[in-house]
């Protein structure tokens, strides 16, 4: 007992000190704005539009302003046209089979693209998701013209919020100038990749089409996210991750769709999630689905009501379909033996810091890294601190330890 609240009293003081809480804002705000306009005229079964679109706020972490506002606005033209495909075949009735082969399409020409383009979050996960989710509910919603400008205004106002935290960024003393970000992979390695979206998202879909699964766009999902991972171990970690944090994540959905939940609480929780959504999101993939599944599973609730427990059940079999074969068709089909990879996070991380691609001058210690480094380049899920001068940020676990040390010396 006294090991697990030691662990929840650390878990507690890294959330508040130690992790910068400005990208999940900006996120929020991005969804926040729309999301409570909808509550009050009534249209909760809009927000899942306003949802996608919100998800250009996750796009351009620590860029420049003009950096950002490409990165953003490229990735808001996927996510709103993953949304207006999605809507476009909800309106045609198109049979699930036909849903699973648009969606292959679209991620294997999407992902040579978001290659190239160097979008970070990377790969066209978020415009699949969106896709294969609003081809499932649209066919309901009665505005689907409004329900596209709706997410499109959204993605512009998510754009805009991000551009004016990076220029008062600058303002604050912080590089204005782009920093050189490769491609995530060229040539026939982007090919590659682009083929393993296309069969494990025609696999799994094919799959759960074949069992009668009600949401087959869920399994699709889910076989997309260990791809993004360079190495064979990254992705079993990753699609591992999925599967405990999508679980864990339904738990937490269950009493949100019990009955007694009104349409506009179940929006504001909606809203409320996405803020450690994205806090998490780079730090801990699997407590970040924690809040993420039921995020999901609410929007979709809301956009559509059916039976919560099939939901619930068709959701725990679709990402546990999703996931093993997206890892089989990595682990399957194997990079060109010749290539060679581009650069990883943590060699773009230090371009960051050649650039001088910092929020401030202060001093933080990057558990990635291992050591202590100048400004907010790195991801702000792995920095310890601020401290004020590079010899204490070198020391910084040592000052955790003892810290915590006094902390238990103290409960006891």
């Amino acid at each position: 007992m006294r090991t697990t609240r030691t662990g929840a009293r650390r878990l507690c003081r890294r959330f508040v000190t130690e992790i910068d809480h400005l990208p999940a804002a900006r996120v929020f705000i991005g969804l926040a704005i729309p999301g409570l306009a909808l509550i009050a005229l009534g249209r909760t079964d809009l927000l899942i539009y306003a949802v996608f679109g919100s998800f250009t706020g996750m796009y351009g972490f620590a860029e420049a302003p003009r950096q950002r506002l490409i990165h953003q606005s490229e990735a808001a033209v996927m996510l709103v046209g993953g949304v207006g495909a999605g809507i476009l075949l909800a309106r045609m009735h198109a049979h699930p089979a036909v849903l699973v082969s648009a969606v292959a399409v679209f991620a294997a020409v999407a992902s040579p693209i978001t290659d190239r383009l160097g979008l970070r979050p990377e790969g066209p996960f978020f415009g699949i998701f969106a896709f294969g989710a609003i081809a499932m509910v649209a066919g309901v919603q009665r505005d689907p013209i409004l329900a596209l400008m709706l997410c499109a205004g959204t993605a512009g106002l998510c754009v805009v919020v991000g551009y004016v935290e990076s220029a008062q960024r600058v303002r604050r003393g912080g590089c204005k100038d782009p920093v050189p970000i490769a491609p995530h992979r060229t040539g026939r390695v982007s090919y590659v990749q682009a083929g393993r979206y296309a069969m494990a998202i025609s696999i799994s879909g094919g799959i759960g089409v074949l069992l009668g699964v009600g949401h087959a766009n869920w399994a699709m999902a889910g076989a997309a996210v260990p791809l993004a991972a360079y190495s064979s171990r990254d992705r079993i970690t990753r699609g591992v991750h999925r599967i405990t944090g999508t679980f864990i994540g339904l738990a937490v959905t269950a009493p949100l769709l019990l009955p007694g939940w009104s349409p506009a609480m179940l929006g504001l929780v909606i809203i409320a999630l996405l803020y450690p959504t994205e806090l998490f999101m780079a730090r801990h993939y699997a407590v970040a689905l924690g809040f993420f599944t039921p995020l999901i599973m609410g929007m979709t609730e809301l956009a559509d009501p059916t039976d919560p427990l099939t939901m619930l059940t068709e959701r725990g079999v679709d990402t546990v379909i999703g996931v093993a074969v997206g890892i089989a068709v990595a682990l399957l089909i194997r990079e060109p033996a010749t290539a060679v990879l581009p650069a990883d996070e943590t060699q773009v991380c230090e371009t960051l810091h050649t650039v001088g691609m910092a929020e401030d001058n202060e001093w933080y210690y990057c558990i990635k890294h291992h050591k202590a480094e100048q400004g907010k380049a790195c991801w702000y899920g792995d920095r310890m601190g601020p401290y004020p001068d590079q010899a204490t940020a070198e020391q910084a676990l040592e000052i955790a330890k003892a810290r915590n040390k006094a902390a238990d010396d103290q409960d006891d």
